[in-house]
């Protein structure tokens, strides 16, 4: 996961290896995907949280984000959430694109919440959605 995020997200920091394992660590968090796109997402309650999600560039405008979106959000539901929410940065058009395509709506904003090393720190959009009715996990 890391190295797909370094690849996905050069303009910024990359999450680094360590940290993705104590993300998944926590209850809650979970992963989907594969090398060339995942989705890492916590589930509280019944709120997801689309914690990152990133496509290889060697992978890109092939489909594998949207599919990944259905199925975190599917996974997410099957967990009990009943909304999602995420975060973009608000010059990201084709993660705006793809997060609209999927449900989601802007709910708010964030002004100079990404750093960005040489550069003036990016604005924030909060998106959520709704998320289908799912069947819970059993205990």
């Amino acid at each position: 996961m890391a190295m797909t995020h370094a690849a996905a997200f050069r303009q910024s920091r990359p999450w680094r290896a360590d940290e993705f394992a104590a993300l998944l660590s926590l209850p809650g968090t979970f992963a989907l995907g594969d090398s060339a796109c995942f989705a890492l997402v916590r589930v509280i309650a019944d709120e997801a949280e689309l914690l990152t999600i990133a496509t290889h560039p060697d992978h890109r405008r092939q489909g594998r984000a949207r599919t990944c979106m259905a199925a975190w959000m599917a996974e997410a539901a099957r967990r009990g959430a009943a909304q999602a929410f995420l975060e973009v940065a608000h010059d990201n058009a084709a993660a705006l694109a793809l997060y609209e395509a999927m449900g989601f709506h802007r709910s708010g904003l964030r002004r100079g919440y990404y750093p960005r090393p040489g550069a003036v720190a990016a604005d924030a959009v909060l998106m959520s959605c709704r998320l289908p009715s799912g069947q819970p996990a059993e205990s």
